[in-house]
């Protein structure tokens, strides 16, 4: 079935497997040089399908994915499928006032993968008159939920080649029912994956998680020696397949001053420096501990590839103030760029580097910027040959 709005406008793939044959990375995957080109248009059935969960529909989630979708570069990179709700994704298109047709299919393999119409799996779990724009409810946070697990049972069973994730709110997740912290751990419980962890990219500067969604307290606890190491391996491997031979690492400490000799804390040189040493006899060109007030300098500047950090906001804050522009005279984000990745686990999954922005949900002003990025980085990552 296939729906119209009636508002026109001008307007088995794994970072943890084995290294797949992956085309010239576009410009935000490349590294001192290295890959350069352009990525080039492929037949429909040789681009990857994407499975993209809408996120929270009180959200900006169904609106971004329904921007992203009016561009010709994305059909050109995959074949998209939004997984969600039919009728959330007509009313985001109605208020962004774009020229988008909806076409409903009951499995990945009905889509039509044509630019001008926005293939939608529709599990049909919100009934519209349950939607509630810039509110928490128990209902769409439910149904959040049941699009990621969705997506994620797709590329389980290989019927997708990778999954892209709209922004859900963690409030209503639990008050639907699920008590999860985030995307991340979502993932990590269906996938059954143990050791995983949480990379955001922008541009060439990445950082990669020690630990994410929890207190700053017990992220301290975290850092030890052997899950220091196993991030190092999984940056690593992950840097490598966005095209850089030789990723650099640098590691990041958690005291002031590393410690200044266990003066400010004994973890710098206890469990930080043992793991980056054991890193290096595995051949990992990695560096630190070493200072968070200098190392994210070092980066941008080029020294590293990626930056490996303790907890959620030492690594969250250096990368939003690189990607995110506020402009406080037009209470305007003028630029919200930059992507999540989980590493580790036995199928793809980027997301949005942002929340669900419920202020300005239902208003068709939200930016689908990073939503377009984590599309190109999926994309990208998936796209070894393959035939399905």
């Amino acid at each position: 079935m296939a729906r119209k709005s009636d508002m026109n406008a001008a307007n088995s793939f794994s970072l943890d497997g084995a290294p797949s044959p992956l085309p010239s990375p576009p410009v935000w995957g490349r590294g001192r040089g290295e890959g350069a080109g352009s990525q080039t248009s492929k037949g429909v059935a040789n681009r990857p399908i994407l499975g993209i969960s809408m996120g929270d529909p009180g959200g900006i989630g169904p609106e971004i994915c329904a921007k992203a979708l009016s561009l010709a570069e994305i059909y050109d990179l995959c074949r998209p499928l939004v997984v969600g709700d039919a009728g959330v994704m007509a009313d985001a298109v109605r208020f962004s006032k774009l020229d988008l047709a909806l076409h409903e299919v009951a499995q990945p393999e009905d889509g039509r993968f044509s630019r001008g119409t926005v293939d939608v799996l529709d599990l049909a779990n919100l009934p519209m008159e349950k939607l509630r724009h810039k509110q928490v409810t128990p209902e769409q946070g439910k149904a959040s939920f049941e699009y990621v697990a969705k997506v994620i049972e797709l590329a389980l069973a290989g019927r997708i080649h990778g999954t892209v994730t709209g922004p859900i709110n963690k409030a209503a997740l639990n008050a639907g029912g699920y008590p999860f912290a985030g995307h991340t751990e979502i993932y990590a419980s269906l996938t059954k994956t143990k050791d995983y962890a949480m990379m955001l990219a922008e541009g060439n500067f990445r950082v990669v998680h020690v630990s994410t969604h929890v207190s700053l307290r017990e992220a301290c606890d975290r850092v030890v020696k052997a899950r220091v190491r196993r991030v190092i391996e999984l940056t690593h491997d992950a840097v490598k397949r966005l095209g850089i031979k030789a990723p650099r690492i640098g590691v990041a400490g958690l005291n002031p001053h590393c410690g200044e000799g266990g003066l400010f804390g004994y973890e710098d040189e206890q469990e930080i420096l043992p793991a980056v040493n054991e890193a290096r006899t595995l051949g990992v060109q990695v560096e630190g501990p070493i200072p968070a007030d200098t190392i994210f300098s070092k980066m941008k500047g080029g020294m590293y590839d990626a930056v490996v950090v303790m907890y959620h906001d030492q690594g969250h804050i250096p990368t939003k103030l690189v990607g995110f522009e506020y402009d406080d005279k037009t209470g305007t984000w003028g630029q919200l760029s930059g992507v999540n990745v989980t590493l580790g686990l036995p199928i793809i999954r980027t997301s949005v580097d942002h929340g669900t922005a419920f202020g300005k949900a239902g208003e068709g002003r939200a930016n689908p910027q990073s939503m377009i990025e984590a599309v190109r980085m999926a994309a990208h990552l998936a796209s070894a040959p393959f035939s399905r």
